[in-house]
């Protein structure tokens, strides 16, 4: 049987991307002109971290029949050439060949310098052990002696001047070196070095033009969303954009965006399960005595949105990168216009919609994590889908300040953000502990730990300013989960009372504050332990 005759190389752009969490599953098409009978085709280049094992084709030819007997992904490497930059390439990178040989050149000067002190070193120690055995004899030579210990030392302070500005002139060169390597990697991208075509091997039983469709999946591609709050008085306009990573070594253009938070990861099989056994034992005297117990911090929603301080989730930066909160389900979202995502690894923000909403704001404040006051804006999600979680850039009438995060949120429902709030606010939070016994040692006998806190508030307003504003205060006490501990709120010591104690020992106040006006708030608590509680530390 005759080899199939191999056809010059059709290229085979992307057309569709289905971007997932951590992975892109890419479609692309082609119109291929076949000939009748078996015929070899090559199309590309394509992305060489296509997985192979997720090809699919699709064939169709309007007037005849026509199938893929196979289809296999071939790579190529085409090492990098080695030399000097040549005349067709950028300045830039004939600077940084220059620049990199101007430091090896430099390190080899630096080695012989460094070389011949150490050698005027060993001949300065050889002359003083000289002078020290010819005094010993009796030969002494101080005149020769003294010549050639100040050409020795005449030698060595030029030569360690001029290794201390080759120094000087390396360290420049060397930051010289990384920016033009930085510019250049900004610039310019590297040339491939493995490149992938897809080889189909078809039958037609006639000539015709047949629509070739290829999916496979990819990795290096990668999104999250994102949103913009623009806060005009009482409506908040919420824009929802992805942002997307790729750097799967070929540029996407004009390509039908699709965004899913399905994971792939979750159809792996389970982990193997390894026996945990679990044994019982006596406790000791001591251990009957005492219960161990001991403080820990948990976040709380009721402190601010996301769980985080007033005032500082507006300006939280966005470290690493956390995964797509979906509430569980899968969500499908699409771009409403073609994408061009470059494959350069860099974020890329595309829009996706947006709603206006009305908002309701409230002034914040939690002194013991922070003493600025936010302002807590909260509004109905209007968009017609969830709101995944993700970070948001907050924006006034006046422009960008700061950014929050906003939390999963589903349809119709309440969501909040944090904005920094009014800066003519002050706070000042003092505590004071005291501590003491109540019961007879033996006979229940108790320590009691009481806490003060005060917090000082201060509104600064402007002349001419009129009307009372509300702050919303909160702090907390702690919640005890042993019978052993308990903890009391003194509410007749409170001023003002509070106006809320939840479960989780947040304690809230409602403070209507006139322009000019100050309030003292304090909050008084007991914490009460029995004899036998050993590790409470306040």
């Amino acid at each position: 049987m005759p080899t199939p005759e191999v056809h010059p190389t059709t290229p085979l752009p992307v057309t569709a991307v289905t971007c997932l969490e951590d992975r892109a599953h890419v479609e692309r098409t082609a119109t291929l002109t076949l000939a009748a009978g078996q015929q070899r085709l090559r199309l590309g280049p394509v992305s060489p971290l296509a997985v192979d094992h997720s090809l699919r084709t699709e064939l169709a030819a309007a007037d005849a029949t026509a199938r893929v007997l196979d289809a296999r992904l071939t790579r190529s490497w085409t090492p990098r050439e080695v030399g000097p930059p040549g005349a067709g390439d950028s300045a830039l990178r004939h600077r940084l060949h220059e620049l990199e040989t101007a430091l090896r050149t430099g390190a080899q000067r630096r080695d012989r310098l460094t070389a011949r002190l150490a050698l005027l070193d060993q001949l300065d120690a050889d002359l003083l052990r000289e002078i020290g055995e010819g005094t010993g004899l009796g030969e002494a030579e101080p005149a020769r002696w003294s010549r050639e210990l100040d050409r020795v030392a005449e030698e060595q302070d030029t030569h360690g001047e001029r290794l201390r500005a080759l120094e000087a002139e390396l360290a420049e060169l060397a930051e010289q070196e990384q920016a033009a390597r930085q510019a250049l990697a900004d610039a310019e991208s590297q040339p491939r070095e493995l490149t992938a075509y897809l080889d189909l091997t078809v039958l037609a039983d006639r000539p015709a033009t047949a629509a070739l469709t290829v999916r496979h999946l990819t990795p290096c591609a990668l999104w999250r969303p994102a949103y913009r709050a623009v806060l005009a008085g009482k409506e908040l306009r919420l824009e929802s954009d992805a942002v997307l990573w790729q750097a799967t070594g070929e540029d996407w253009s004009g390509v039908r965006l699709t965004l899913s938070t399905a994971r792939s990861a979750l159809a792996a099989e389970p982990p193997l399960l390894v026996e945990d056994r679990l044994t019982l034992r006596e406790l000791s005297s001591a251990e009957r005595r005492t219960v161990e117990v001991e403080l820990r911090e948990e976040e709380i929603g009721t402190l601010g949105p996301d769980g985080t301080a007033p005032g500082t989730a507006a300006t939280a930066a966005a470290g690493d990168l956390p995964g797509v909160d979906d509430g569980g389900e899968v969500r499908v979202l699409t771009a409403p216009a073609p994408a061009n995502l470059p494959g350069d690894g860099r974020a890329h923000r595309i829009p996706l919609a947006g709603f206006s909403a009305p908002a309701g704001a409230e002034l914040t404040a939690a002194p013991e994590l922070s003493a600025l006051v936010s302002e807590v804006v909260r509004f109905g999600n209007l968009a017609g889908h969830p709101l995944l979680a993700g970070p948001v850039e907050l924006v006034r009438d006046s422009g960008y300040v700061g950014r929050g995060e906003l939390r999963f949120t589903a349809t119709g429902a309440t969501a909040e953000l944090a904005f920094p709030g009014a800066d003519d606010y002050r706070l000042f939070r003092e505590v004071a502990e005291s501590r003491s016994s109540s019961g007879l040692p033996g006979l229940g006998q108790r320590s009691v730990l009481t806490r003060t806190v005060r917090v000082y508030v201060s509104r600064l307003s402007a002349p001419g300013e009129q009307g009372e504003r509300s702050l919303t205060l909160r702090e907390r006490i702690p919640v005890s989960e042993v019978s052993a501990v308990e903890v009391r709120l003194r509410a007749q010591e409170c001023d003002p009372a509070p106006a809320e104690v939840d479960a989780e020992g947040v304690v809230r106040w409602e403070l209507p504050l006139p322009p000019g006006g100050r309030r003292t708030v304090t909050l008084v608590y007991e914490v009460l332990a029995s004899a036998k509680v050993a590790g409470l530390t306040a």
